[in-house]
């Protein structure tokens, strides 16, 4: 008779919206009881919970207070989150509580990008040059120094928040001051403050979701294409993945993520690198001491047949994961940003295209009245919907994307312009 998995606490749900944080959560919770802890319970996550502690996940004292109570009377199998702002506090509790995890040292490396860019360095891994700006002045002399382009970006932030190419003295003053404030989802909170400034780094990018089952035993799960706007921001506008792309089967790509993990000194865990092929090889971007988010995880399941978020509740309770494809597709999602700033009037996606067999969702972001951005000013927080397509490979997912892109309809009304007047 099978038994009951033990009770996984994973940290933060993930805000009050569903859109890209449902799919892991329900697959974590098909395998294991979920005991949340968050300082709300969102109401879309309350049928996939066992559990709910109540804490603010920024006070990590009262957090290890509290789980620590409730694992005195509560058999906890796992520690996990899949959340940016929590990887070094899951760290911390599971090795307060004695359970599989990567190191707090190694999480706090991945969260600081200058920490994880020294440690690259200092192991000769492939990455970018790299400084951390005390202020502008530095900056710009130290792009000056190296020769532009340079991109400029928070010290530990996430989902391409305030990161911007710049090619002058006066970009690089104006990138360095975006990045100084931008933030996503509070993440400002829960970090070390500062600006990188660094190398330029020119090809394709791609995100390298690896499971690292112990010491020196990193794993390839899946690789994933990016769809990256237009400059001088690095915005994500689409993922694709594909079952037979040939850098899962790249000796050079192997190696690099294997010597940065080493370098990081992960030993547990899930984690999401990000990579650009670049001319004189593979160069690592950054390393994100959890799971990949914008839908990655539906993404690979689509495509290989992989469940993700599983794979790191696996790790995370010492259960062997299951990394075998099972299935041999594309899979790809396109965001919708907005073509001009102002205050959303009107937004359809066409839905004759849900009846299609290669449609896996249609989603509006944004409603009517909501007031957005256009790039370059935009930020995650503009996108206005997502939709998600299969095919046999990435041309078809391509072409696919493209046909509900030109179906849809969008109307912005610009802001409204006041003249100044003098009596």
């Amino acid at each position: 008779m099978p038994t009951t998995p033990k009770p996984l606490l994973l940290l933060g749900a993930g805000g009050t919206s569903p859109a890209y944080r449902r799919d892991p959560l329900a697959s974590i919770a098909a395998a294991y009881p979920v005991v949340l802890a968050d300082a709300d319970a969102p109401d879309w996550a309350r049928p996939y919970l066992a559990d709910h502690i109540t804490v603010d996940l920024a006070d990590t004292e009262a957090v290890a207070a509290q789980v620590k109570t409730y694992a005195a009377h509560h058999d906890l199998s796992g520690v996990m989150t899949y959340m940016e702002h929590h990887v070094v506090t899951a760290a911390l509790l599971a090795q307060q509580l004695g359970l599989p995890g990567a190191s707090p040292q190694s999480m706090e490396a991945c969260r600081d990008k200058a920490a994880t860019r020294r440690l690259l360095d200092v192991h000769g891994v492939p990455s970018a040059r790299s400084v951390l700006a005390d202020d502008a002045d530095t900056a710009v002399t130290w792009a000056e120094e190296h020769g532009f382009p340079v991109m400029v970006k928070p010290r530990a932030q996430a989902g391409s928040a305030g990161v911007m190419r710049a090619d002058t003295p006066s970009e690089v003053r104006a990138a360095f001051d975006r990045a100084g404030r931008e933030t996503v989802l509070g993440l400002d909170a829960y970090g070390p403050q500062g600006v990188l400034v660094e190398e330029f780094l020119d090809g394709p990018e791609i995100s390298v979701e690896t499971a690292v089952l112990g010491p020196g035993d990193s794993r390839i799960i899946a690789v994933t294409r990016k769809r990256v706007g237009p400059p001088p921001t690095a915005q994500e506008y689409g993922h694709c993945v594909d079952a037979t792309d040939p850098q899962l089967a790249d000796p050079e790509l192997a190696r690099l993520i294997a010597t940065a993990v080493d370098a990081v000194g992960v030993t547990c865990g899930a984690l999401c690198i990000e990579v650009m092929l670049t001319a004189r090889g593979p160069r690592i971007v950054e390393i994100n001491g959890r799971i990949g988010g914008d839908l990655l995880h539906v993404l690979i399941s689509e495509a290989l047949g992989l469940d993700l978020a599983r794979i790191a509740a696996d790790i995370a309770t010492g259960t062997r994961p299951q990394l075998r494809p099972t299935r041999d597709l594309s899979a790809a999602i396109q965001f919708l940003y907005p073509d001009r700033s102002g205050t959303v009037q009107r937004l359809a996606l066409p839905g004759r295209f849900t009846e299609q067999s290669w449609v896996e969702r249609l989603v509006t972001t944004a409603e009517p009245g909501d007031h957005v951005a256009a790039p370059p000013a935009a930020t995650y927080d503009d996108r206005l919907a997502h939709w998600i397509v299969r095919g046999t490979g990435p041309a078809q997912c391509t072409a696919r994307l493209s046909q509900i892109e030109d179906a849809l309809e969008l109307l912005i009304a610009p802001p409204a312009r006041t003249t100044a007047c003098t009596r």
